[in-house]
């Protein structure tokens, strides 16, 4: 069946994302640590300045850190380096409010340093967080003196700390100690970052990935990474406002504007009057923790890990990467609690996605191959080189997967081969019981990866029918858990 609206379609998928972009998809679950005053002083947003230097009560266990991401199933970790209370984790030739002044290592310790090698050990990309908002600085606030002062910053942590994969910086603006506020150039912090580590990704207030922070991990039932391309001026993506739920803990929520807090961001009918697009894949922000980070007077509340599956399965499973806060306590460690749970986490993600059912399994299509001639098999294979496409205005496309024998199914995993672009607009799954074919759910967009929850389905024929798509469907890959 051809339709109408080709053309439109046709403009929508010359939105394809960077190698960069692509390569940050991959990651999928990533660990933050948050390591500033505050995680002592019981405060959010690390605006503690009035402590003493002496920040910790014992000695940080970067090795904790990066081992319990590495169990946790992440495969990066960023590290707040500067927080908006101002003090460096590194010492910074450019403050006195860094780590060099304090006891730990005699004002020798380097905890980027540190944190970016433990992260090596352990297989983990490293990414750093700089906040432009500096409320120790006595030049925050003053023009070029304060954007000189936040690039110089910049220059050494991409210089000094080996390949960096994420550059994670905010859009916060309040009066700094002189009682100033800044007005950001973000042009500039943008082309530093492309000069000194080109690969790698400027997050939050940046154009290559979004974050949304939400404390549930509620997710669009429609999440497209082809949006209007002014959600990614830093206007569009401010702080993540730190509200409070009826109960009083803290909650963290999409603090965007208006344009990209909608529910709509890419659908045709949201962009048909949008000239300029750009690829925006998001990023769910969520903590271990009630709040940003540890605080001793709610010891215990970690998590539940059916809640930590649930985030996992409702951002890396439609369409987002996960960015979940572990920070550790005041003695530089993650709580046992916490790191239990991660180890569980963990233990979840790899029991729930080793044996892929497909293996086993016999691939059907609708039609039997692809606009080059290539048959279903290639969607047994989990990269870019190899996909199913269909022929330009053939939007529907019916992957049928049968077993000698019944199978008992809890995940299925598909991913669009997004170098194309997002294409898929809904699809639907159904299984056969009895020779009868049962509907077992609807959906909308796929992307880099959607995970279906399949609850224990018996069967022996599984299918899955894309049944409106951009131009036409591109699928890489299909698995079956």
């Amino acid at each position: 069946m051809i339709y109408n609206g080709l053309e439109e379609d046709r403009r929508l998928i010359q939105t394809v994302p960077t190698m960069r972009q692509l390569a940050y998809e991959n990651l999928e679950f990533l660990g933050y640590i948050h390591l500033p005053f505050g995680t002592g002083g019981g405060k959010e947003g690390g605006k503690d300045t009035g402590m003493a230097p002496d920040f910790l009560s014992g000695e940080p266990d970067v090795e904790q850190w990066a081992r319990t991401a590495a169990a946790a199933g992440m495969r990066a970790l960023v590290l707040s380096c500067k927080h908006h209370d101002g003090f460096c984790l590194w010492p910074s030739q450019y403050t006195e409010y860094s780590i060099k002044n304090t006891s730990y290592k005699n004002g020798k310790g380097d905890l980027v340093k540190e944190t970016a090698e433990a992260c090596g050990k352990y297989g983990l990309q490293f990414g750093i967080y700089l906040s432009p908002l500096d409320q120790n600085s006595c030049i925050y606030g003053m023009g070029k003196d304060d954007d000189d002062y936040y690039v110089n910053q910049l220059r050494e942590l991409l210089t000094n700390y080996g390949d960096i994969f994420a550059v994670y910086m905010d859009d916060v603006s309040e009066n700094g100690a002189n009682g100033r506020r800044q007005k950001y150039d973000w042009e500039r912090y943008y082309q530093i970052v492309r000069e000194l580590q080109p690969n790698a990704v400027i997050a939050i207030s940046g154009p290559d990935v979004r974050l949304r922070g939400i404390s549930e991990g509620e997710i669009q039932k429609s999440e497209w990474s082809v949006v209007p391309a002014k959600l990614k001026h830093p206007g569009y993506l401010r702080k993540l406002s730190q509200k409070r739920t009826k109960t009083g803990t803290a909650r963290q929520e999409e603090g965007l504007a208006p344009q990209s807090r909608r529910k709509d961001l890419g659908s045709r009918k949201s962009l048909a009057r949008e000239e300029n697009l750009i690829w925006y894949p998001l990023t769910i922000g969520v903590s271990i923790y009630p709040g940003p980070f540890y605080q001793k007077e709610r010891n215990g509340e970690i998590r539940s890990l059916q809640e930590l599956q649930e985030l996992y399965l409702n951002s890396v499973g439609r369409n987002a990467a996960m960015l979940l806060d572990i920070s550790p306590l005041r003695n530089g460690r993650i709580a046992l609690e916490g790191e239990k749970r991660l180890e569980e986490l963990g233990f979840f993600i790899r029991n729930s996605f080793a044996d892929n059912l497909l293996n086993e399994a016999q691939i059907e299509t609708i039609p039997p191959l692809d606009v080059r001639g290539t048959s279903p098999e290639v969607l047994r294979t989990d990269d870019y080189q190899s996909y199913f496409q269909n022929e330009d205005g053939i939007y529907m496309l019916v992957i049928k997967i049968f077993w000698p024998e019944t199978k008992k199914l809890n995940y299925l995993v598909i991913k669009e081969e997004i170098p194309l672009s997002q294409r898929v607009e809904s699809f639907r799954i159904c299984y056969e019981k009895k020779n009868r074919i049962r509907e077992w759910c609807k959906g909308t967009t796929i992307g880099y990866k959607r995970i279906v929850k399949l609850q224990g389905m018996e069967t022996e024929c599984l299918i899955i029918a894309i049944e409106d798509s951009r131009v036409a469907p591109a699928i890489s890959y299909v698995a079956v858990y």
